[in-house]
């Protein structure tokens, strides 16, 4: 009897086992082998082609190796992100990693989707006009704030005055719902700082080449009134200085940044600009890597928040200066050494304490 007891009582745990492994398996079974894409908007910054791309294929082959990623940029045309997401369900994505060339625009590729049964992550850029399955990003609201407010605490410690002079603001994109997020936090970290706004500008497609002409115009027109400009990222930024080395103006007025691209970073080194945001692309991507894998798995990712009627995740920035340049990104290993103090700016890093 001993032996018979012993006998279904092993039958049974095996039973429960198969089970069990049964129901691991048909978890884990949409997400086997499973397609996503990865759709983003343009080439005017690097930061797609070499951080957020590669940081998403890490996470997702980490999570599945079998799993298909696929790429594709839309070089800012809207047509064409439109063939790219239609190309990419046609090949069987289940998931769409979805930062829009256009956030009005993307509203309809969200309801076009998720008609076939096709999830959607609004990436970096919301769509406001469309409740996506997951929206994650950097807070850009907090991120325009945060350097704008960096740029007045710089001025005042300068005792640059108020009167008769002014800061130009250089916005992103309009047809991005993420530069206005940007623009909004512009404008509440100057409104109360005694600094006006002289003129501001969104710049198309994000161009720096758009930003360079703008503010060349604005140069023209102000002259010495410009004290600072608050620049949405490390492009426009750049488009900003160009535009006042062309024009003979020295020093430039501190220009703001964000993104904390390599281009960007050196011009803090050499001290053609006064900030930038570190917001490491690879965290964000890994981020929607998670949300991917969890929607293919049928779970409910975790949000921390909703933005736009969509559950999201929103990461924290950080400022980054000359000042804690080295600690932000050369001691996290965000850029090493190496890459940021070759030729004409080995003498800036040697002055920061940075030594390749």
């Amino acid at each position: 009897m001993k032996s018979a007891f012993l006998k279904s009582t092993g039958l049974a745990v095996l039973a429960l086992s198969l089970i069990g492994g049964a129901s691991a398996f048909a978890e884990d079974a949409p997400v086997k082998g499973a397609t996503v894409a990865f759709l983003m908007p343009d080439q005017a910054s690097t930061r797609y082609e070499e951080h957020d791309h590669p940081g998403f294929v890490v996470q997702i082959k980490k999570l599945c190796a079998d799993c298909k990623v696929l790429y594709q940029n839309a070089d800012a045309t809207i047509a064409k992100q439109q063939q790219q997401f239609n190309s990419v369900i046609t090949q069987g994505a289940k998931v769409i990693v979805l930062d829009p060339v256009d956030s009005a625009a993307a509203a309809s590729m969200v309801k076009q989707a998720q008609a076939q049964g096709v999830k959607v992550i609004a990436y970096d850029r919301p769509i406001p006009d469309a409740k996506a399955d997951f929206y994650v990003s950097f807070d850009n609201k907090a991120i325009g704030k945060a350097i704008a407010e960096s740029l007045v605490a710089h001025l005042k410690d300068e005792k640059v005055p108020t009167a008769d002079t002014g800061v130009l603001e250089v916005n992103g994109s309009p047809t991005d719902a993420a530069a206005r997020l940007i623009r909004d936090g512009i404008h509440e970290g100057l409104k109360d700082s005694g600094y006006k706004t002289l003129a501001e500008f969104d710049t198309p497609n994000w161009l720096p080449s758009n930003a360079q002409q703008w503010v060349a115009g604005q140069i023209s027109r102000f002259d010495k009134k410009i004290i600072g400009v608050v620049a949405a990222n490390d492009g426009t930024g750049g488009g900003a200085i160009s535009a006042f080395k062309a024009a003979g103006v020295d020093p430039v007025p501190p220009v703001t940044g964000n993104d904390a691209t390599l281009a960007g970073l050196q011009l803090i080194i050499a001290g053609d600009q006064y900030n930038t945001i570190s917001k490491p692309s690879e965290i964000v991507a890994a981020a929607a890597a998670d949300v991917a894998i969890d929607l293919l798995a049928g779970k409910t990712p975790k949000a921390e928040t909703t933005l736009f009627n969509t559950p999201s995740k929103l990461f924290v920035p950080t400022v980054v200066t000359a000042k804690n340049l080295k600690a932000e990104i050369v001691d996290k290993k965000i850029a090493s050494a190496k890459e940021l103090c070759g030729g004409r700016y080995a003498e800036g890093c040697k002055k920061l304490g940075i030594a390749p």
